[in-house]
């Protein structure tokens, strides 16, 4: 199994692409589709499904032309559906974009316990603060978990936007990521990777 971080628009979110043979997830499409679809075509992957870490503006930007293109499902948590199709929840509107989100609804939602795509097993796991619908993919086999904007190289999610908790932010992290051996990795919705010893270790606001 390969994950491809490929940071995409002017926040530089990561979009992941997780391999496994042919097979492939798509997790925080976030802009510039023809990146991400390029690298699908370019590995001659077969997408399965797109998954969110959550519906904020930055990681759904190109949400809606990959799901069209591939003609796949899309899942995240139900908390946050809404957040696709009105653009003040998304936070396209709220910052001013030239052109506001307002997509499609989910395919379904994202709760948590061992999920299966295809050749793909891992485990879903709600890690509300950042947003009240964050999610985290944990591939506790292959060593990494897929974070989203709940933790950072040296950082966490910033909880000033609506529907930010910073108390339970934290409580996310110490319960469900941090139990995770120090060796796990930790790829995040934005910079760098890192893993779960380093930020136990070295993280300042843990």
């Amino acid at each position: 199994m390969h994950v491809h971080q490929i940071p995409v628009g002017n926040l530089g979110t990561n979009c992941y692409i997780i391999e496994n043979g042919s097979e492939a997830l798509i997790i925080d499409p976030g802009a510039q589709e023809n990146v991400i679809m390029h690298h699908i075509s370019e590995k001659q992957l077969k997408p399965l499904a797109i998954l969110l870490t959550h519906a904020h503006f930055d990681h759904i930007g190109a949400l809606e032309p990959i799901r069209k293109k591939y003609q796949i499902p899309v899942y995240l948590h139900e908390k946050e559906h809404e957040w696709l199709t009105d653009p003040m929840l998304n936070g396209s509107q709220l910052f001013g974009m030239a052109e506001p989100i307002q997509g499609e609804k989910a395919d379904g939602p994202l709760d948590e316990g061992n999920k299966t795509f295809g050749s793909f097993t891992f485990e879903v796991t709600h890690t509300p603060g950042h947003s009240p619908g964050s999610m985290s993919f944990i591939f506790e086999n292959e060593g990494f978990v897929i974070a989203g904007d709940t933790l950072f190289q040296g950082s966490i999610g910033r909880t000033d936007l609506p529907g930010g908790d910073h108390a339970g932010l934290l409580e996310s992290i110490q319960k469900k990521i941090l139990y995770l051996p120090d060796e796990t990795v930790v790829y995040p919705g934005h910079g760098p990777k890192t893993t779960v010893g380093q930020e136990r270790m070295s993280n300042p606001f843990l």
